[in-house]
């Protein structure tokens, strides 16, 4: 079985989304996880649709885009959020200075009061890191200074520095379609450098398919192809590569269990 440790399911609407997951359950893809990009509604609505697939979770939190659009919240509003239990993690939250649609020392309270969520709660962090590298390590090292907590940083796209630190603290590493794409050497440096026991794929659906869909609009289904070249770069049969992301997914995402 392979899971989709994060995709955007609330881009699709009614019998789209139906159809979406049907083909990805389909392909193989046993599990997928939805997240949440902001409170209140967009919450609300990736909670509804974990609800309603037995085979999805959600996470809640504040995309750093979304982060400038209203208050930071509170650590209690983030827990308040994640009360839920087809809830299994926290974000995404995280830091990007590619776009800055916010402003970056907003980017990093919402991103500290996220961690601070993630302490309190055992729930684990789903980390956005892009552009932004340094400034995720000094906030990764200092917090977990305070009190360890379980993170993974999604769509790994940042370079081996970022890895090593986020390794050496106990972090995960998912892989998207990036993986797959002909200039990519270095995220194929990473994946096949990390622990088997800390590595996942995803989709980011509807962003980044794998080779040979790039271009096209992403879709849970086709973390079949991140899978086959992650197996790849680390000398696996597939089927031990499902088997190893799953074990992995479980052992961070503990309330999926």
């Amino acid at each position: 079985m392979l899971i989709d440790s994060h995709c955007h399911l609330d881009y699709f609407e009614g019998a789209e989304r139906d159809e979406v997951v049907a083909r990805a359950l389909a392909a193989g893809v046993g599990r997928m996880v939805t997240i949440g990009t902001r409170l209140g509604e967009q919450a609300a609505t990736v909670r509804a649709i974990a609800d309603t697939y037995p085979d999805v979770f959600a996470t809640v939190g504040i995309h750093p885009h979304n982060a400038g659009e209203r208050e930071v919240p509170s650590v209690e509003e983030i827990l308040r959020e994640a009360d839920h239990p087809r809830v299994i993690g926290i974000g995404e939250s995280g830091l990007d200075y590619f776009y800055d649609k916010s402003p970056r020392p907003v980017q990093a309270e919402s991103f500290r009061r996220h961690i601070a969520a993630a302490r309190q709660s055992g729930l684990p962090l789903v980390i956005h890191a892009r552009d932004a590298d340094a400034d995720i390590a000094a906030i990764l090292e200092e917090e977990t200074g305070k009190g360890a907590f379980p993170f993974l940083l999604h769509c790994f796209s940042s370079g081996a520095e970022l890895a090593r630190t986020a390794l050496r603290l106990g972090g995960y590493l998912s892989f998207s379609g990036i993986l797959t794409f002909p200039k990519s050497t270095e995220n194929r440096e990473v994946a096949a450098a990390a622990p088997a026991d800390r590595i996942l794929v995803e989709t980011d659906s509807p962003y980044l398919a794998p080779a040979p869909f790039r271009g096209k609009r992403c879709e849970p289904g086709l973390v079949v192809h991140t899978a086959r070249k992650l197996a790849e770069v680390r000398g696996l049969a597939a089927e031990a590569l499902a088997e190893l992301t799953t074990a992995n997914f479980h052992r961070l995402f503990q309330r999926s269990s």
